[in-house]
């Protein structure tokens, strides 16, 4: 949608409801069109929370995170509450609340990084508060667990990048070298297209729409919920670790159940990592698995997206529109300008 349809729309908006909420109203009848935080500049701040499970042992990690961003010219403050212990997680609910409210407040923030996923960010969902985060819109960093605020980010209508977490880091950072290229670039604003291994598994097409998505669990998670996102016109991002492959199927088919998929643009698979073999063997690789389960659709498929729980992590905007071409030699995403 051009800038200038979208004022146009708004102004409408403006007009009929005549109040402040005005513009969220828009937003959530017109989810193709989502805002842009700034990207971060030399001198910016970025916040390190945790808001899932427990970073024990992990102080090397975060302290690794904070030099990083030192060494990028970019400001860097840890939570209060990021190594704080209750039970699962890293701190209590509100503890863990408090930390990334604090981030989401704090006009002087230009992104918040999460310092790793696990389980518990659902906990939180339903206490945080975005209205200053309105006013100072940031970056919201982090994969795995924190798809469920990717989501949350995308239906309050804003943008927000699935890329490493601080937990990520090794101490060798050439291990790591493709992702914190593609890390640094996107966070600062030059966008990294990327042309795939082919598959015999891909199939063959082109789409264009926002980029949505992440962890599989996270997203049938979501489902039901006003935390889940509508796939409708949008290329859809999956990956996964840890599963059975009948539970891979068990999720497809319920999001399919639920018409997850049914004007979906087109669907972009990355990492399935670590997967787990029941005693009963499923039968089939996990590529055929996810074109079984989406059979009844004819949109492009695309694999061996280096995205997911493995080292090589590469980021991505989600909710900036992409353009997607499939073929069974590559596959190209590129990012709207």
């Amino acid at each position: 949608m051009s800038k200038i349809r979208y004022f146009l729309l708004l102004s409408c908006v403006l007009f009929f409801f005549g109040n402040t909420n005005a513009q969220d109203v828009f937003i959530q009848q017109n989810q193709t069109t989502l805002i842009q935080p700034p990207y971060l500049k030399a001198g910016d701040t970025v916040a390190i929370v945790a808001p899932s499970g427990i970073l024990k042992n992990r102080n090397n990690e975060v302290q690794q995170a904070v030099i990083l961003l030192q060494s990028w010219g970019l400001n860097a403050i840890v939570g209060k509450h990021v190594f704080s212990k209750s039970d699962h997680f890293a701190g209590t609910d509100d503890e863990r609340c408090e930390d990334f409210q604090t981030a989401l407040d704090d006009p002087t923030v230009s992104a918040i990084w999460c310092a790793r996923g696990g389980y518990g960010t659902v906990r939180i969902l339903d206490k945080l508060d975005y209205t200053k985060f309105k006013i100072h819109p940031k970056w919201i960093i982090g994969y795995s667990d924190i798809t469920a605020l990717h989501n949350q980010i995308h239906n309050v209508g804003y943008q927000s990048i699935h890329a490493l977490m601080c937990v990520s880091l090794t101490k060798d950072l050439d291990d790591i070298k493709e992702t914190l290229v593609t890390f640094k670039s996107t966070i600062f604003g030059n966008l990294v297209n990327y042309t795939l291994e082919g598959s015999a598994y891909n199939r063959v097409g082109v789409g264009s729409g926002p980029l949505v998505g992440g962890n599989l669990t996270m997203l049938h998670t979501m489902l039901g919920s006003k935390t889940s996102i509508d796939v409708s016109g949008k290329i859809l991002f999956i990956e996964e670790i840890g599963e059975y492959k009948y539970h891979i199927d068990r999720m497809l088919q319920s999001l399919k159940r639920a018409g997850y998929f049914d004007n979906c643009k087109g669907v972009i698979v990355g990492d399935m990592s670590r997967l787990r073999k029941n005693t009963t063997l499923w039968g089939t690789s996990v590529e055929q698995l996810v074109l079984d389960a989406l059979a009844d659709y004819d949109f492009p498929i695309a694999f061996n997206m280096p995205a997911g729980h493995e080292k090589d992590n590469r980021a991505m905007v989600l909710g900036k529109t992409i353009e997607l071409k499939v073929e069974k030699g590559k596959s190209m995403i590129k990012f709207d300008d």
